[in-house]
């Protein structure tokens, strides 16, 4: 895990790659937890057979829970020290890709491609690229914008 003490050291490495998390598990259960919390019972989730029908194999994640994961997994990336306050700001853009089967796994890696300085501190545009584990093509690619504040 990366490990920054204030603002500038994260500013200094705009342009290079904050690390990778380990790989995490897709369980049903997450998948069946997110439905619930969030509602959202779109079949291809949380019934297997319907995901075979749709030609997935089985149930997939919702790409949402995948997006999820990013607040989570930058925890584990890097840990940011010297600061009053940070804040999820937004994202520029996600794009889902690539289905995530259950029974997958996933990780992402953080690269830092901007800077911006905004009142009272920075903020940040990570590229958050979800990959799944023998796959080239990733589930995931969301730009998130992270604010961090003196």
């Amino acid at each position: 895990m990366l490990k920054l003490n204030g603002i500038d050291e994260l500013v200094a490495r705009v342009g290079t790659d904050l690390g990778t998390t380990d790989w995490y598990d897709v369980t049903q259960d997450r998948i069946t937890a997110f439905a619930h919390d969030t509602e959202d019972f779109e079949r291809i989730h949380v019934d297997p057979e319907r995901g075979r029908e749709a030609g997935f194999g089985g149930t997939i994640a919702h790409g949402m829970y995948t997006l999820s994961l990013g607040p989570k997994f930058l925890y584990e990336v890097f840990e940011m020290n010297g600061h009053s306050l940070g804040l999820n700001y937004g994202f520029d853009t996600v794009r889902f890709l690539n289905p995530v089967p259950v029974g997958s796994r996933i990780r992402m890696t953080a690269r830092l491609q901007d800077a911006r300085p905004i009142d009272g501190g920075y903020r940040f545009t990570i590229r958050q690229t979800f990959q799944i584990e023998g796959h080239d093509k990733p589930a995931c690619v969301a730009d998130a914008v992270v604010a961090y504040f003196h």
